[in-house]
This record gives C-alpha cells, sequence and structure tokens, in this order.
C-alpha cells in the first residue's frame, strides 16, 4: 500500500489538463480516421450508458379508469399460461441481447482508454489485446447486474405485496401509499449504491485493470488501498464535481443534436460527432488518478518508451519497422520518435578510464 498522508489532490487542476489533452488527440492534427477510429472504441466503451428519462403515469387519487389493476389482474389470471411463455420469452431475448452489450462495452473501455492514452484510433489490435481484461470486467458486471435486477424485483414485490389490498379494491389508500413509499425508497437507495459502484467501477477500477494488467478483483484492491483510503471527502468532491461538468455536457450534446438535426442522437454516428465530450470525460479521471504519483500515469505511455500497441514490447532497440518480439508494424510516427531520439540516456556510472 502506497502511504502518501501530504498527496494534494485537485478536482479542478484535471478540467485544464482533460481539455488541452482532447484538443491534442483530435485536434493536433485533425485525422478523420482516428476519429472513427477512437469514435467507435467510445461507442463500444458506452454502449448500455446515456439519457432517457422514465415515465411512471399519472398518480392522481385513483389508479385510473378503465377498471385499472383490478382488470388487468383478472386478465392475468385468465391468462396465466400465456403470460407466463411471452415472459420468459422476453426475459430469454432481453438477457441474451444485454449480455452481448455488456461483453462489447466491457471490451471497449479498454480500447478507448487505450486509444485516449496512446493518442490513437486503432480498434483491430486493442480488441485483442484486451480480451482477458474486457472478460474479467464482463463478469463482475454481469454479476452486479443479476444483483441489481434481482433487488428490483424484490423491492417491487415487497411494494406490491404492501399495496396489494388498495390494489384489488383498485383505490389509492393507506396501503398502497406505504407500499410505493416503502418499495420506492429501497429502489431508490439501491440505485444510488449501484450508481456510486458503477462510477468507481468506471473511473477508478478500469483505469486501474488497464494501467497495471490486472483482473477485477486486484482491482478493486488497488484502488482502495491506493486510491480511495482515508480520501473519503476527496472522492466526495469528485463525485459532485463530475455531477457539475456533466450538466454543461448535457447542454453541449443538446445543441450539437439540434443542430445536426438529431444525427448526434443516432448510435455511433453521435458518438463520433460527439467524440470531444467522451474523450474530455475520460481524460478527466484518468487526470485525476495521475495525481497519486507515478505509479499512476497514463499519458506519459504515448511519448516514451516507446511500446508496441499489441505486446507492450519496449521498441527503444528496435532496427527495423517491425516489432521484434511479435512481428507488428510499428506506427511511423514512432519510427521517427525512435529515430530521432535513440537509446535513452543509462543512469550507470561512467566506465573509468583504461588503465585506470
Amino acid at each position: 500500500m502506497t502511504d502518501q498522508p501530504y498527496l494534494h489532490l485537485s478536482v479542478l487542476d484535471p478540467i485544464g489538463r482533460a481539455f488541452d489533452r482532447t484538443k491534442r488527440v483530435l485536434f493536433a492534427p485533425f485525422n478523420i480516421g482516428k476519429w472513427f477510429g477512437l469514435g467507435f472504441c467510445a461507442f463500444l466503451a458506452n454502449l448500455l450508458e446515456g439519457g432517457g428519462s422514465g415515465n411512471f403515469g399519472n398518480w392522481g387519487g385513483k389508479w385510473g379508469g378503465g377498471g385499472g389493476p383490478r382488470q388487468a389482474a383478472d386478465w392475468v389470471q385468465a391468462n396465466l399460461g400465456l403470460v407466463i411463455a411471452l415472459a420468459a420469452g422476453i426475459s430469454i431475448v432481453g438477457i441474451a441481447l444485454g449480455a452481448l452489450f455488456v461483453w462489447l462495452q466491457s471490451r471497449g473501455k479498454f480500447m478507448f482508454i487505450d486509444g485516449v492514452a496512446r493518442n490513437h484510433g486503432a480498434v483491430s489490435l486493442p480488441w485483442h489485446r484486451f480480451r482477458h481484461l474486457g472478460n474479467s470486467l464482463f463478469g463482475f458486471t454481469m454479476l452486479l447486474s443479476v444483483l441489481g435486477v434481482l433487488s428490483l424485483v424484490l423491492w417491487l414485490a415487497v411494494g406490491i405485496a404492501i399495496a396489494w389490498p388498495d390494489i384489488m379494491a383498485d383505490r389509492f389508500d393507506n396501503a398502497a401509499i406505504t407500499g410505493l413509499a416503502l418499495g420506492g425508497g429501497l429502489l431508490a437507495c439501491t440505485a444510488i449504491v449501484l450508481g456510486v459502484i458503477g462510477v468507481l467501477l468506471n473511473d477508478f477500477v478500469v483505469p486501474a485493470m488497464y494501467l497495471h494488467e490486472v483482473r477485477v478483483g486486484e482491482a478493486w484492491s488497488l484502488v482502495r488501498q491506493e486510491l480511495l483510503a482515508s480520501r473519503f471527502w476527496t472522492i466526495v468532491l469528485y463525485f459532485l464535481m463530475r455531477f457539475i461538468l456533466a450538466i454543461p455536457i448535457a447542454i453541449i450534446a443538446l445543441i450539437v443534436a439540434l443542430m445536426t438535426c438529431c444525427l448526434a442522437a443516432l448510435p455511433y454516428i453521435g458518438t463520433v460527432i460527439l467524440l470531444p465530450l467522451f474523450v474530455f470525460t475520460r481524460c478527466y479521471s484518468l487526470y485525476f488518478i495521475e495525481q497519486y504519483g507515478a505509479r499512476w500515469r497514463f499519458f506519459d505511455l504515448e511519448d516514451w518508451p516507446p511500446r508496441c500497441v499489441r505486446c507492450d514490447y519496449d521498441l527503444r532497440a528496435s532496427p527495423g519497422p517491425h516489432c521484434p518480439e511479435c512481428g507488428t508494424e510499428i506506427p511511423l510516427d514512432q519510427q521517427t520518435m525512435i529515430a530521432a531520439q535513440g537509446a535513452p540516456p543509462s543512469n550507470d556510472p561512467p566506465a573509468p578510464p583504461a588503465g585506470g
């Protein structure tokens, strides 16, 4: 465990650095191919995330007209077999699609961090390189999703069970109010807990997995011991700043969507159009973590030492255009940097003069 009792952490400093990094990655110079490649990684990384609003109906003094829940309950009882078959079919399809999206998103998160940290828009090589990390994250995310769904079902069942007398009597009275308050309160608490876990997972654990090449369990341990320990109020400020930043980001996204005739709301195309917002958000969390010291550096990976994008081999001594470890072609900008920098300076003491 790293002991840094006097470490200064700021939630403001990473904003400027993230803004500068976004300009460097996307506009210095502008490369449409990199935009589409990095945009695809961002699309995968945010596949199940985005805006939206729920419509919970119009709650009044009555449940509604036309018989309301009582009539619906009678219909369900009369068609129980059909309801069970439809529910099972929809559930199976929904679970399969959900698992597929979570799997893609898990791999995409590492691809997107790699593109931002190393300043490239590659897709194929990062897709294969981060397979083991993506699978580890996928397993944890699915477990968390199952727990969330079970909690949802449980709290809904509690609320409905308490409100059942009023449901059957087609009225909105004390039992319904109690069921709604208790079930809704438990759902809200569960949603807050899952939301906090989700932010910690995305902003701290996934970067730790990427940087240290560890699975999700070990990454949680690293984050708990080195990033979160004795930093409660700083992390609270981080969450608050993240929420504050989300407001102008959402406004900008809405304005861009309106200006582009809702093209920015389309899958993938919208991610490419709004890519600066995604890059800035990712950079902000990474620069915040970088304040913990050299062990948590992400953006030094881009410059020196140059490493193979596939196997992470140190390319400083590479004599040719291909990685000597795995044979992957070395990008031209890395070849130019290697030729210009040469071998790194040695820290060894100078050799004694001949005959000394």
